[in-house]
């Protein structure tokens, strides 16, 4: 019965698409002709949760797709609607098998944040402590699997607008699209993955940063029941210093936690933009958001170590040679002539974002990317084509460096001694 039903939802769900795409059809043959990736960003949005996270997965894919489409999906909108509270209420009672007042002391009806996928609560246990329920919507994982599968078939759609994914096979990227959703699907694991960061932190003794803590009677699958933290975005300079803090020190608690992460934890936190590092009333980094993270292999890290040594010292002649040895290529690269390249690139960097200038965090999204895509562009002009993990990596440590310009201006990131990075 339970196929049955699945089935009927499914063809459903490939009729709605399907009228999705008739409609953007129709409008083209209107005359409505936007550029092919905005009307693609658009259709992906009118489309709902699968493509939203698909756009996502361009807009941090320098790697795989094309410059225009990966900026056009830094647009890519992630808000939706809130559901009535009635259905949230359903779905957290249906989830923990019995009634909410036994769990739950509040919670409060307007929602916090609302997504394709999930949208978020505050709310208070029996017990006393603040937490935020985090709620799956109803049906998304259905809608996911119905529109993976339909991807399969449009695969190839997708290889005549971005040729440069012939580099590698299509079916790998659909696999690494999917094996991304379905895991932002399954709250058990990103429960676990704040479970491994938090044991993490305890085994590197580093009491100066922390992860919300998982109450694991009140989350399941569909729901994630976490420790609320109070404070501040990374970047609220002027708050950080009512806490009575540093924000020089600060930053760096949040540098060396992160710099640990590569070599001493399972994985890296792949999204360490503004709003998911917080700065609590205690002083202490929050890292929030575990829905992103990225796994280097162990022969990928000597190449990936010896890039971050080499960029340290500016040393453009090693940063060139790691970067073959990260790339795939099919031909022979001239060091050098990457190497002068890269000087060319971070002389740009460089003066990209003045010390005094305010901190915008649209803006700083706009530097970081562009600055990536410019990179991964003089590699692929060199005959590199990079994975998309390196990709990951690299975006993070280009926040950082934003970051050193807003809250530590004479701070060298690469020779400061307070940062133990690789030393």
């Amino acid at each position: 019965m339970n196929t049955l039903v699945n089935g009927i939802k499914g063809a459903f769900r490939i009729g709605q698409t399907l009228s999705v795409l008739g409609r953007t059809g129709v409008n083209w043959l209107r005359g409505e002709r936007p550029p092919a990736p905005r009307l693609l960003r658009q259709t992906f949005e009118n489309l709902g949760a699968t493509y939203i996270k698909l756009g996502q997965f361009i807009a941090s894919s320098p790697t795989f797709f094309s410059k225009e489409y990966v900026e056009e999906f830094q647009y890519c909108l992630d808000k939706t609607p809130s559901l009535p509270f009635s259905v949230i209420k359903t779905i957290i009672r249906e989830e923990l098998g019995r009634p909410i007042d036994q769990v739950f002391a509040e919670i409060d009806p307007v929602a916090l944040a609302s997504a394709s996928i999930a949208q978020v609560h505050a709310a208070r246990l029996v017990t006393g402590e603040d937490v935020v329920i985090k709620v799956q919507k109803p049906g998304v994982e259905n809608i996911l699997l119905t529109d993976l599968n339909f991807l399969y078939v449009s695969a190839r759609v997708l290889e005549t607008l971005a040729p440069k994914l012939s580099w590698t096979s299509m079916s790998g990227i659909v696999d690494e699209i999917q094996k991304t959703m379905m895991e932002e699907c399954d709250f058990i694991k990103e429960a676990n993955n704040l479970k491994v960061f938090r044991e993490f932190l305890h085994n590197t003794h580093n009491e100066d940063a922390t992860v919300p803590r998982v109450y694991e009677h009140c989350s399941s699958r569909r729901i994630l029941t976490m420790e609320r933290f109070h404070g501040v975005p990374l970047t609220d300079l002027e708050s950080i210093r009512g806490f009575a803090r540093d924000p020089e020190r600060t930053l760096i608690t949040a540098m060396n936690t992160w710099f640990a992460s590569l070599t001493q934890c399972e994985f890296f936190h792949a999204d360490v933009h503004a709003g998911n590092l917080m700065v609590l009333k205690d002083g202490r980094v929050g890292f929030i958001d575990f829905g992103i993270v990225g796994r280097i292999k162990p022969d990928t890290w000597q190449a990936v170590s010896d890039f971050i040594s080499a960029i340290m010292v500016g040393n453009f002649e090693g940063m060139a040679d790691a970067m073959v040895r990260i790339g795939i290529t099919r031909q022979a690269v001239k060091v050098s002539d990457l190497a002068a390249d890269l000087q060319r690139l971070y002389r740009q960097m460089d003066g990209m974002v003045p010390d005094e200038a305010p901190y915008d965090m649209d803006r700083a999204e706009d530097d970081v990317n562009h600055i990536l895509m410019d990179m991964v562009k003089v590699g692929e002009s060199h005959g590199l084509h990079f994975p998309r993990e390196f990709a990951l990596l690299l975006k993070q440590f280009l926040y950082f460096d934003r970051y050193v310009h807003i809250l530590a201006p004479e701070m060298d990131m690469f020779l400061d001694d307070r940062l133990t990075m690789l030393h």
